[in-house]
């Protein structure tokens, strides 16, 4: 049997994409999960203290909101509860084949068909939505000799909560979001805790983040709107502050202003406190926001080393001036492959196309969302549609808006759907303009820019923006063969 659309992942955008596709009355797809269990990021990220960075109310489904969050800001365990929930509410854990691990996606040009081969077998389908996010694939670092320690390694994202952390002398790669959450919760049962970092990051106080209170929750169930108009009130704040990011870079000084106040509060040590000052504009990189990495890193059985890594060694990490930290447990807090995710090299279209090329500047892309030499094949989180300011789950609704009516359109007319390339080239062309005026073209090194320092990551503009751009199937900015 040849499905309508295979979907390759079930965590936010796979899941969305599965409601989206069924009220436009579009049937026979189904979901292509290569773990045991949908949530994607939400279900692999289980290290301590793992937390969203947007509010609970906006960073979910627009059509699928909860009254029921214990916290504003919610930790992992109860965003994956919430996928589960949707999942069940929808009726949609029946359409997902688990365990289903996608090994090549190459289109069939002769029966206009998409080839699909996973480890269980192979599929065909007329489209693709390709929902396996950016911070899908682990990033372990690439430093001389990682194979070679003798103790345990993990990496954040692939937490191993059998290993016994109490008492141990522990390297910690990292100081990133998932670090800054993660070494809080650390630091009181370990020995010592060796903490590498490359470039200091921007941290703000978490003043939002607090448990739900009772008569909130009620407010939420019982008045009709509420939940909404604090959602949207939510938004619009953060939209105020992208504003500084694209448009208002003089703004960010206030950022800057405060988030030296927080730093010289909690890090009274100067030479600690100069090692964890940042040489960059704030919102280059990403934004950390904690009350607690400060507190932890300033504890007496903890070291921030600045040094450069050399190498690591069976029993610890010798950093650039000789020096060996010794250490039992190596926790690699080393982020995702984003700009080259590995996704994208298991795509092939027309010509010899790699999707992979995209990430590396060297494709155009249409809205972030599909690409002229692979049609019928869409992709949610695509080239600049992750945000450095708003919810992602934001961009997500948006890109379905053009890619169910797409879907729909090919079905019903059995058509093949590709943007023009000059479409393409002119949308690529717009957002390259667009990020070198924004905080994003200020010359730092971030996981959002690619091996050629292009940013083919974060949207660089308002995020309404986006939505007014992706508002429907137009079909002259298409190919369309029948």
């Amino acid at each position: 049997m040849t499905l309508n659309v295979a979907i390759i992942g079930s965590g936010f955008g796979g899941l969305a994409a599965s409601v989206k596709l069924r009220n436009a009355g579009i049937d026979n797809f189904v979901m292509f999960e290569r773990a045991d269990e949908l949530g994607g990021t939400w279900r692999d990220n289980t290290y301590p203290g793992c937390r969203c960075d947007v509010a609970s109310n906006l960073y979910s489904l627009s059509f699928a909101r909860n009254p029921n969050w214990s916290n504003s800001f919610s930790y992992q365990p109860e965003i994956q509860q919430y996928l589960l929930d949707v999942a069940k509410k929808f009726k949609l854990r029946d359409l997902i084949k688990f365990n289903h691990e996608v090994l090549d996606i190459t289109y069939n040009h002769s029966k206009k068909l998409w080839d699909l081969k996973t480890n269980h077998g192979d599929f065909e389908a007329r489209n693709v939505i390709l929902a396996a996010g950016g911070l899908a694939e682990a990033r372990l670092p690439n430093i001389d000799g990682i194979e070679s320690f003798a103790g345990q390694t993990m990496h954040t994202a692939r937490w191993d909560s059998s290993v016994d952390l109490k008492g141990k002398r522990i390297a910690v790669i990292g100081t990133g979001a998932s670090a800054v959450q993660m070494i809080p919760e650390i630091v009181p049962i370990a020995a010592h805790v060796d903490v590498f970092q490359r470039t200091a990051s921007w941290i703000l106080p978490h003043m939002k983040g607090h448990p739900v209170k009772k008569w909130t929750t009620l407010t939420y169930r019982f008045v009709p709107g509420a939940q909404w108009l604090v959602r949207w009130a939510g938004y619009w704040r953060r939209e105020l502050l992208g504003l500084a990011f694209t448009k208002k870079l003089e703004k960010l000084q206030v950022g800057m202003d405060g988030a030296k106040q927080f730093r010289d509060l909690m890090i009274t040590d100067p030479v600690l406190n100069a090692k964890l000052t940042p040489d960059y504009t704030m919102g280059c990189k990403r934004i950390l926001i904690t009350n607690y990495f400060y507190p932890a890193i300033a504890q007496p059985n903890v070291d921030l080393i600045t040094e450069g890594i050399d190498r690591i060694e069976s029993n610890g990490v010798r950093t650039k001036d000789g020096v060996l930290h010794e250490a039992e447990i190596l926790i690699c807090a080393t982020g995702f492959y984003v700009t080259d995710s590995p996704v994208g090299k298991l795509v092939h279209g027309l010509d010899g196309a790699i999707l992979a090329d995209s990430y590396l500047g060297d494709m155009p892309n249409y809205l972030g969302s599909s690409f002229s030499k692979f049609p019928n094949l869409f992709m949610m989180g695509g080239p600049n549609t992750s945000l450095g300011h708003n919810s992602i789950v934001f961009m997500h609704e948006s890109q379905l808006n053009y890619i169910v009516p797409a879907i729909k359109y090919s079905l019903k007319k059995k058509a093949v759907v590709s943007p023009k390339e000059a479409n393409a080239i002119e949308w690529t062309k717009a957002i390259r303009a667009k990020t070198s005026s924004t905080v994003w073209g200020t010359g730092c090194k971030s996981w959002y820019l690619n091996a050629s320092g292009e940013n083919t990551t974060v949207w660089p503009d308002q995020t309404f923006r986006f939505r007014k751009s992706t508002r429907g199937f137009k079909k002259q900015d298409h190919d369309i063969t029948v």
